[in-house]
């Protein structure tokens, strides 16, 4: 059976930045593998174009352009926010808001937006909301373990069930 759409696909994969010998960032191994509904719009279009017809054994690798990927930097993603909107009972936690770290935020909608702190102000702090991989250009190799049908069931909720799924 091909990859396709509607179809549930089991993998591995390592994912590099640029090249097949650019450092490793993610390495999906048979112990957890990634199971993924085909075509449910949650992966990168370009991904899937990649995969699309391969079958169950088949090894890939492919690279994608930083427009193909997370897109390039945006200076827009970088905004000066009010120190206060960070602070607890008027303070700064340190552990959480410090210069390189990761601070989980919502915009204006309520959705969940994670931005890297560049600097930290008297009165405001300066937060990089691009994709950490915005900008690079990515490597994906690895195998499709298996391909299956997949149950009206997880078409309805457009993920998987059971065994590998539920997990992103």
């Amino acid at each position: 059976m091909k990859v396709g759409k509607n179809k549930v696909v089991t993998l591995t994969y390592e994912l590099r930045l640029h090249n097949e010998s650019g450092e490793v960032i993610q390495k999906v191994e048979e112990t957890r593998p990634f199971v993924h509904l085909f075509g449910a719009g949650s992966l990168l279009p370009s991904f899937e174009n990649n995969l699309n017809g391969l079958m169950s054994g088949d090894e890939f690798g492919f690279h994608l352009a930083a427009e193909e990927a997370y897109g390039d930097l945006s200076d827009e993603a970088i905004v000066e926010l009010d120190r206060e909107i960070f602070e607890i009972d008027g303070k700064i936690d340190e552990e959480i808001v410090a210069v390189g770290k990761m601070v989980a935020m919502q915009d204006e909608n309520g959705r969940p937006l994670e931005g890297t702190v560049l600097d930290i102000k008297d009165k405001s702090i300066i937060m990089d909301f691009n994709h950490p991989l915005a900008g690079e250009s990515l490597y994906f190799s690895g195998k499709i373990s298996e391909v299956r049908e997949a149950s009206s069931e997880e078409l309805d909720h457009g993920h998987v069930h059971g065994d590998g799924g539920h997990h992103h």
